[in-house]
């Protein structure tokens, strides 16, 4: 077919960070992340033209998910952004913060594209040799047999999320729900390949945080009819119940043959050959002493009533979501076929109950071995409930991390007030060799590094969001906050309380400066020491694993930006 409109030229722009709509865009979505970083960060509302759901959120995953990019710049940015949380599920606030800051900085030298990315790497590898090392002053050990520390980690995730509207009782309350949840999905035995069991939360909405609860083993809802009719049920014996799962529908209808066709013969109803073989099938089950079905699809009234008969539960419509849970609790290998069933394709159970939850009513599967536990959620709104949901996941997801590697980094803006004044001491004592090795004079790796400690400093400032002053120690480079309107002839040790992380007070004899003032540079002092990382109270920490991998993935994507020189765009 001819064309009937003339193809458009590309469109080639160079030098696109020079562009003022760039330069808008980046500064738009800088604003953004940076208002809605931290526990006091504002919420944002997403919404299309064409009206629909409402999302309340200030986290990363929601935020630039719901966002509309149209500039390639700007999508290069949020998708790395959006890979990270993917992988990592926190830290994307401070990744998408860090890396629009480092562009900003950077751009403000006015520096070779090549000579800011050279420096800017061995600046990235001096901060992860640094966490990696046991010297590091910004990090501490996670102690699995110290339910305090796990805690911390917990409280500090849930309490970031404003829009989960939760108070202090609620965050502690749910942070200790989340953490038994977790540790109900660890193995008992230790193995070569350990394979963490699976948390399923329960929605319960427009009900208080506080009836929220953990039960081991699984939760199915079933109607309330379906209560009165569930038990006896067969048994192998009194601690074995036999379960059989299907990922099949057993309702009874013909499959999609696609293109191509059934051939019935004259006098055969299908409907008929298609009950039998289903009755023939609930035969097998009954003489096999199974005695709990649940299909991920609809099971046949009459297959339901014939299992009935023979003390067999039926349970239907459990949907794809439940179906690897069930498998991985039970044994079971999910029935795709509903001629013969081999008998290895059989799980078991424990026992089962029946749990009713305010106006919900529950089956609770009770496994042999408990690596699935079900999380019942409750929270005040839908809104509300939907960021608990995100936050609990993200809080899973970090534990997971951490058992990997059992590290956490402090938080509070502590962790890059740290590093800031690390890297400005290391850039003062840097060796003449290095300085010829990355090709630059010192002037310039100065340069270089006091944008990405400004960058890093940046991140911080942007805890706070009500007009207070953001200082730092002169001993262990610590973040501490002090609120608006203080007298200009106070000390500072009267301002201020704890630092960021909560590790310090101002009981020590610490020197206090304004962030990002001058100063002489300093090497911080370690606190993994520290009397207080043992106190009852709670400490604000980071994952050592996503933290770690979003300051990788902040800077290299701000280099990446930083060396485009075109555009291309297809116009048509």
């Amino acid at each position: 077919m001819s064309r009937t409109e003339a193809k458009k030229p590309s469109l080639c722009t160079n030098d696109p960070l020079t562009k003022e709509r760039v330069s808008f865009s980046l500064s738009v979505l800088s604003g953004i992340v940076k208002s809605c970083y931290g526990p006091t960060g504002r919420l944002k509302q997403l919404h299309n033209g064409m009206g629909g759901y409402v999302r309340t959120t200030s986290q990363s995953s929601a935020l630039l998910g719901g966002l509309s990019i149209t500039h390639p710049v700007l999508k290069v940015l949020t998708a790395s952004v959006q890979n990270h949380i993917s992988r990592f599920s926190d830290c994307g606030l401070f990744t998408a913060i860090l890396c629009c800051s480092l562009v900003e900085n950077f751009q403000r030298i006015n520096f070779a594209a090549c000579t800011v990315t050279k420096i800017s790497r061995h600046l990235l590898s001096l901060c992860t040799d640094y966490l990696k090392s046991e010297a590091c002053g910004c990090r501490i050990s996670v102690d699995f047999d110290n339910i305090k520390t796990l805690l911390s980690l917990v409280h500090s995730i849930l309490a970031s999320k404003p829009a989960c509207m939760l108070n202090k009782t609620e965050a502690n309350h749910l942070s200790t729900l989340v953490l038994r949840a977790f540790l109900l999905t660890i193995p008992h035995t230790i193995e070569t390949n350990v394979v963490l069991g699976t948390c399923v939360i329960v929605p319960v909405k427009d009900k208080r945080v506080m009836d929220s609860t953990v039960f081991p083993g699984l939760l199915i809802e079933i109607p309330e009819f379906q209560l009165a009719r569930t038990f006896p049920v067969k048994r192998v014996s009194s601690s074995t119940i036999k379960m059989a799962l299907f990922c099949i529908s057993m309702s009874g209808d013909l499959s999609n043959t696609g293109e191509g066709t059934v051939i019935v013969h004259h006098g055969i109803s299908l409907e008929v050959a298609v009950l039998d073989q289903l009755l023939n099938l609930g035969k097998q089950l009954v003489n096999d002493q199974v005695g709990l079905v649940v299909c991920q699809k609809v099971i046949h009234p009459s297959l339901k009533q014939y299992l009935k008969e023979h003390h067999v539960i039926t349970i239907d419509r459990v949907g794809v979501s439940m179906m690897e849970p069930l498998s991985k609790m039970t044994g079971s290998q999910p029935i795709a076929a509903l001629h013969s069933v081999s008998p290895t394709c059989y799980g078991s159970l424990k026992d089962l109950r029946t749990e009713s939850f305010v106006s919900k009513h529950f089956l609770h599967l009770i496994p042999n071995d408990t690596l699935v536990c079900s999380l019942i959620l409750c929270n005040r709104s839908e809104m509300a409930w939907d960021e608990l949901k995100l936050a609990c996941q993200t809080a899973e997801h970090v534990l997971q991390l951490t058992i990997k590697q059992p590290l956490a980094l402090l938080g509070g803006g502590c962790t890059e007030t740290h590093l800031a004044s690390y890297i400005r001491h290391k850039s003062f004592t840097l060796p003449t060799n290095v300085l010829k090795a990355i090709d630059c004079s010192r002037t310039q790796y100065q340069l270089v590094a006091d944008a990405f400690c400004r960058s890093l400093e940046c991140v911080a400032c942007c805890l706070e969001h009500d007009d207070g002053e953001i200082l730092t120690d002169m001993v262990y480079g610590h973040s501490w906050s002090i609120q608006s309107g203080f007298p200009c002839d106070c000390n500072w040790s009267d301002l201020v309380l704890k630092c960021g992380c909560g590790i310090y007070n101002n009981q020590q004899n610490l020197n206090w400066t304004v962030l990002r003032s001058q100063c002489i540079p300093f090497a911080p002092q370690s606190c993994s020491n520290e009397p207080s990382i043992n106190s009852t109270d709670h400490l604000i920490l980071d994952c050592f694993t996503a933290k770690y991998s979003g300051l990788q993935v902040a800077v290299e994507t701000a280099n990446l930006i930083l060396d485009l020189s075109y555009i291309v765009e297809d116009q048509n």
